[in-house]
């Protein structure tokens, strides 16, 4: 065992024990190797299945740093600008042709964010699910700007659900098997640990929500009651479900694999972007007055005792999940649990500057 996996363990071991969260995985990297990986707790409460290394749990909104490589992918083969227009390729877009690919991927465009927790479906239904409808739907009913385009820096779910659509009119494949092909297979992950689709109940984590939580008193205002699962103990089980958009928050994957992605951004040079790419990948963001955001072309940005750290969240339906680049030390991490109420961000930040 590494020394930086025994300064961790207890902490890991501690957050179980006291039923932080029902389940985790940790996984920390630099470029060459593992630095630290840890899993532990239940994937299944009520059917004492373990929490694996290979189980998989829902990504949510870290699924986007995904997105917005696989659009920087398009940007870098010409086949997209990031000055090109929305309107160009989804013409039933109700927000102008103002706004452009740079605004959707740093959130600049002004295109509103409401709530999206109902924004999924029961994985029974899937099958026979209307993407293209549902987004329709969306966009009829949140048609107003909340701000000019490239003004200022607003969260939206909606423009990433928008980028999905961009990939697909560009590729000429499904948003989905263009990712696949151009994102995990060339990091050696498609299909082995990290997708679009939930693998059977087996390797997959039941997602929870703690009893005893403000969240749970307002479930049946935030999440579809279809979903509302049975108690555990102290947990309620949420059913398994899939993202309305993909592209906005559907990988479902392990920690391992999205260290891998983690790995390829810390190495010199990257197989998904080249140099001049991925350096925009992290470069800061400004608002058109010259305002920097706090965002890049995909990942959100802060400073964590003096050092830059790229970051990218993800929480819904009984899970919660971060994922973090420290590009001055060459160290990443990854931390995913199945209960929607754990602070990840808090638990990273102990954990990463036990292992830094």
């Amino acid at each position: 065992m590494s020394v930086a996996h025994e300064r961790v363990r207890p902490q890991l071991a501690a957050w179980l024990d006291a039923w932080k969260t029902p389940g985790l995985q940790y996984v920390a990297v630099n470029a060459d190797e593992v630095v630290c990986t840890f899993h532990g707790g239940w994937a299944d409460i009520r059917q004492q299945r373990p929490m694996g290394a290979d189980t998989t749990l829902m990504a949510y909104s870290m699924s986007k740093t995904i997105t917005a490589v696989a659009v920087l992918r398009l940007v870098e083969s010409g086949r997209l600008s990031l000055d090109d227009s929305l309107a160009r390729f989804v013409p039933q877009s109700p927000y102008g042709a103002a706004v452009t690919v740079r605004h959707l991927l740093s959130h600049t465009s002004g295109i509103p964010n409401p709530i999206p927790l109902r924004w999924v479906h029961a994985a029974e239904r899937h099958d026979g699910f209307d993407e293209a409808s549902a987004l329709g739907a969306v966009l009829r009913r949140h048609s107003r700007l909340t701000a000019e385009p490239g003004a200022r820096f607003r969260y939206s779910n909606i423009g990433y659900w928008l980028l999905g659509r961009i990939v697909q009119e560009v590729s000429g494949t499904s948003f989905e098997a263009y990712v696949t092909e151009h994102v995990l297979a060339r990091l050696g992950i498609a299909n082995r640990g990290l997708g679009y689709a939930v693998p059977e109940s087996g390797r997959h984590s039941t997602g929870y929500l703690e009893k005893y939580s403000v969240l749970n008193l307002v479930k049946g205002l935030l999440i579809d009651r279809s979903l509302i699962g049975e108690y555990a103990g102290s947990w309620l089980e949420i059913r398994g479900h899939f993202l309305n958009g993909p592209a906005f928050g559907g990988l479902v994957g392990t920690a391992q694999a999205f260290a891998a992605f983690l790995q390829d951004q810390l190495r010199p040079r990257s197989v998904l972007l080249d140099p001049p790419m991925r350096a925009l990948l992290y470069q800061t963001q400004q608002t058109r007055d010259g305002r920097q955001v706090p965002m890049t072309l995909g990942w959100h940005v802060k400073t964590l005792d003096g050092k830059p750290v790229f970051f990218k969240e993800g929480g819904g339906g009984g899970f919660h999940c971060m994922m973090r680049v420290y590009p001055d030390v060459g160290f990443a991490s990854v931390l995913m649990v199945n209960a929607t109420g754990f602070d990840v961000s808090r638990a990273l930040d102990a954990l990463d500057a036990a292992c830094l």
